[in-house]
């Protein structure tokens, strides 16, 4: 028999480290509206957080006196950069938390995996070629979208073989990222000067493209993908008991790898065909979120997001306030704020 004081301790201890868990994810969030308050008002023309809440309660229909140039700055520049921050750092970090739980390991993600390499190659092919007749700002996305996928199709084919293990997929990830970053290396090799530079500073990534137009494309993929993959949560979470436990819990695990990958494709390939390139949140967010709340994806995943999201809406405010009066792209700010972060991780996993 057992004790039914030790259950009723255990399922009170339970409960305390469920709150516990909810608390970290609305504290996050609370920060992550902050960051995303001074992530409009920061910029060339500086705006009061008081002007962008009253700018930000107009919009939605409250009656708050706001000057008519705010609210076009707000409504029209700024809040669809600071939208994208936010939908975007979260995908990346969605995306190497599935990543990471899928290969278990801590360093894997889209990035490291070749998925956003694929996608630079593609974008820079098709400015080398001219866009192809198309408009550029049509052209670029799709070439790095195509690319993306081909890329992770290269990965689904190799995780529906039979007894193709974890260690096998990174480093037939690692593989196409040397592969199409040597492409992409050509590419602008052989492309004029003024090419090579708009090749580059495309890689570096940048929200100043945004626009209401991508913001919703962008946030409705991503919905739609995190929704599939939260109804997966018991799974994936069982996944990191290991393949063959999970399997004896009734998981189809090349199944679950198959569905996950293509769902982090297509998150992957849609943020960086209007972005650009964004290192490192991918890796950094999902340690995060792993360290504050443990590996129940019910947890894991949303913080994922938020932390994610945080990262990138803060990269954005420091990529306008290092250089004032100009955008400091904000790929080169994530890898700054990422490197520390990357070798901290690995003297911690060595202890």
């Amino acid at each position: 028999m057992i004790d039914s004081n030790i259950v009723h301790s255990a399922l009170k201890a339970q409960r305390s480290y469920e709150r516990r868990r909810f608390l970290i994810i609305a504290l996050l969030a609370s920060i992550l509206v902050l960051s995303f308050v001074f992530d409009i008002a920061t910029g060339p023309s500086m705006i009061s957080v008081l002007d962008v809440t009253h700018a930000l309660a107009h919009l939605f229909g409250f009656p708050v006196e706001v000057a008519n140039t705010t609210q076009i700055i707000v409504s029209n520049l700024r809040l669809p950069m600071a939208v994208m921050a936010v939908v975007v750092g979260g995908s990346l970090g969605v995306g190497g938390a599935e990543m990471q739980t899928l290969l278990n390991n801590p360093m894997a993600s889209p990035y490291t995996l070749g998925m956003a390499a694929a996608s630079g190659f593609g974008a820079a092919l098709m400015l080398y070629l001219g866009s192809l007749g198309l408009e550029s700002n049509v052209a670029v996305p799709i070439g790095a979208f195509v690319c993306c996928m081909l890329s992770a199709s290269l990965l689904f084919g190799l995780a529906m073989m039979r007894h193709i293990t974890s260690g096998q997929l990174i480093l037939a990830g690692i593989a196409l990222l040397f592969l199409f970053q040597s492409l992409l290396s050509l590419v602008q090799f052989v492309s004029s000067p003024e090419l090579s530079q708009q090749i580059l500073f495309w890689l570096f990534g940048s929200l100043t493209k945004s626009s209401w137009s991508n913001v919703s494309i962008t946030a409705g993929m991503i919905t739609l993908c995190l929704i599939i993959l939260i109804k997966d949560s018991w799974k994936l979470t069982a996944l990191r008991l290991g393949e063959e436990r999970a399997k004896s819990l009734g998981v189809d695990v090349t199944r679950l790898r198959l569905k996950t990958l293509v769902l982090v494709a297509i998150m992957t390939a849609t943020v960086t065909s209007f972005v650009g390139i964004i290192g490192f949140i991918g890796i950094v967010a999902p340690n995060i979120a792993r360290m504050l709340v443990g590996e129940d994806q019910r947890y894991f995943l949303p913080l994922s997001f938020l932390v994610g999201a945080f990262l990138l809406s803060s990269a954005s405010v420091l990529s306008k306030v290092i250089v004032p009066g100009a955008l400091f792209p904000i790929g080169i700010v994530t890898a700054i704020i990422g490197v520390p972060f990357f070798f901290w991780l690995i003297m911690s996993k060595r202890r």
